[in-house]
């Protein structure tokens, strides 16, 4: 998976980037599926693990352009995992409460607790992508932030959580395809906005954006995957992979057990007596 992740500080051009890729698997959809399944029930099992032990955290990032999949990721990706210790949070549009407030804390408020996996869809990155590209800020408010978020990140890690953050890759061709395809299909009409085409026309000032992201912020310690994602099987089996070998590499356990626990089965088994 180490082709998918970004060195830091390293420039990177995404027209380079093919998203269609689908790497070194050569089994195609079918395959990919019966791939993804399995790693659906090593999900659900680590993650029972690590609710369990009540000791590691991890965080979820996960970034697109508009229709780039980040409801079906996080749909296909933890389909089956028990929901007792998953959480998704959306960020829209910030409140006039939360403006009131640095631009980091409402999220500070939605990472992780011990045990629990959180899944950012949209985050904070959107301070140095949307309000950068729409001018919000000046350029040397947002242009400061790629450090503040690299040591937010830093005092999460060091803190217990393991970050993961993903940007869900597709072209203009394939964004064109999936926004006709709404508005065709009437059980996806509701996703459409009309705002989709105004922020297409920005295409290239985000891929901008985005790149100028990726390089300053993927980190040692919170690194950035570029997931090639025209083709939502492949983006799903990737991000299940990278998810699944980090948290082998957790080296998670169960907590340990009541001492003499065998103890208790013949007053279980004699209650009735």
């Amino acid at each position: 998976m180490d082709q998918y992740r970004v060195k830091p500080n390293k420039p990177i051009k995404l027209k380079e980037m093919d998203a269609n890729e689908t790497g070194a698997f050569k089994g195609g959809k079918k395959e990919g599926l019966a791939a993804l399944a399995e790693l659906n029930k090593q999900l659900d099992k680590l993650q029972e693990v690590l609710y369990a032990g009540h000791k590691e955290r991890l965080l979820i990032i996960i970034q697109a352009m508009d229709t780039g999949g980040k409801d079906g990721t996080i749909r296909s990706v933890f389909d089956g995992v028990n929901p007792q210790g998953v959480k998704v949070a959306s960020f829209k549009v910030p409140t006039a409460i939360e403006l009131d407030h640095d631009y980091l804390w409402r999220i500070h408020q939605h990472t992780p607790g011990k045990g629990e996996i959180v899944i950012f869809n949209r985050s904070h990155y959107e301070d140095v992508l949307a309000v950068r590209v729409h001018k919000l800020v000046p350029e040397k408010v947002w242009s400061r932030r790629y450090n503040h978020i690299n040591n937010f990140e830093k005092i999460l890690v060091d803190e217990g959580t393991t970050i993961l953050k993903f940007y869900l890759h597709i072209d203009q061709d394939e964004q064109k395809a999936r926004l006709l395809e709404r508005i065709h299909d009437p059980t996806k009409q509701w996703k459409f906005n009309p705002g989709d085409i105004d922020e297409r026309k920005r295409w290239d000032d985000y891929m901008k954006a985005y790149e100028d992201m990726l390089s300053k912020t993927s980190t040692h310690w919170a690194p950035w995957y570029v997931i090639p994602a025209n083709r939502n099987w492949y983006r799903n089996l990737l991000i299940s992979t990278i998810i699944v070998d980090t948290l082998k590499n957790l080296k998670l356990q169960y907590p340990p057990v009541v001492e003499n626990i065998e103890s208790y089965i013949p007053i279980l088994e004699n209650e009735s007596e």
